[in-house]
């Protein structure tokens, strides 16, 4: 059976986009938005059944990108950029700072298949109890469960807006039937958006949801393309532990030097053959203390 000419589902190079009456509406009821968001949640869905999207590291990115967005409702300054150093340059017993600990947050919450027991590790704050309470709440279609988390959390949790958030895409999760959560909502509302309640914030979710889902296409077919090159030139590697390093490239958004499985000075040359290959990309545009990513 080919799947070459169905449109919803990836041909042989390239995953398809989405239609471009899902790209471009401009539609301002409820309703109308609820389609669209709909709409783009399918398409998602058909793409992240694809076994050969790079799922891993497809959520560590979105979860940069919630981190980012976090980051910056705090009214704080670091991008991704600087999240990615705060968490990957960070020595033992250092601490990662407000902006990092946000995006270690979310790096944990995508990691692991969802459960009350791993949300009440990765979200420390709140006890499991109150997790499976706000979980409880959410009805209706799964935007709607969605937003009515996250107004349940900030109602109980003024403070908590990172951990609403990621309750929020938990809902969004389990109602789509996924394993893992999929950050959509961070990057797609505003500050102001999270002080919104009822059709105001369903609403903002419904179109948070669209922008970020279309986004999370896209990526999803660039990663494709990018981790199918990584693997034609895998086999020219000829450095013992290159096998467990590609591995490494392939499931995380920005790997150190010195946290892959070779001695400091061949895990440099590793980086730099890799990235003279076109297979990964330096990611800090500095000499030293370098991260690189697909």
């Amino acid at each position: 059976m080919t799947f070459a000419r169905d449109p919803l589902i990836r041909d042989f190079e390239t995953i398809p986009r989405i239609p471009s009456w899902v790209t471009s509406g401009r539609v301002e009821t409820l309703e109308g938005v609820a389609f669209l968001s709909g709409a783009a949640l399918a398409h998602l869905h058909v793409v992240l059944g694809q076994a050969d999207v790079p799922h891993s590291l497809l959520r560590e990115r979105l979860a940069l990108c919630a981190a980012e967005a976090c980051v910056a409702y705090s009214g704080r300054p670091e991008g991704a950029r600087e999240l990615r150093d705060a968490v990957h340059l960070l020595r033992p017993g250092d601490l990662p700072g407000p902006a990092g600990e946000t995006y270690l947050v979310w790096r944990r919450a995508v990691e692991r298949p969802v459960s009350i027991k791993a949300l009440s590790r990765e979200l420390p704050s709140l006890d499991a109890t109150r997790i499976a309470g706000w979980l409880d709440v959410g009805q209706g279609g799964p935007v709607t469960r969605a937003s009515t988390v996250l107004a349940a959390v900030q109602t109980e949790a003024p403070r908590a807006d990172v951990s609403a958030l990621v309750l929020a895409d938990v809902a969004l999760a389990q109602a789509l039937g996924w394993d893992y959560i999929v950050p959509l909502l961070a990057a797609g509302l505003t500050r102001a958006d999270l002080r919104k309640r009822g059709d105001d914030l369903r609403l903002a979710c419904h179109r948070a949801v669209t922008a970020s889902a279309i986004e999370a296409v896209r990526l999803a077919a660039d990663l494709v393309r990018r981790t199918a090159h990584l693997k034609t030139v895998a086999p020219k590697l000829r450095a013992k532990g290159a096998g467990d390093a590609v591995e490494m490239f392939l499931t995380r958004d920005a790997v150190a030097p010195a946290a892959l499985p070779l001695p400091d000075r061949a895990a440099r040359r590793l980086c730099d053959r890799l990235v003279d290959l076109g297979a990964i990309r330096e990611l800090t545009s500095r000499d030293t203390f370098r991260l690189y990513g697909v």
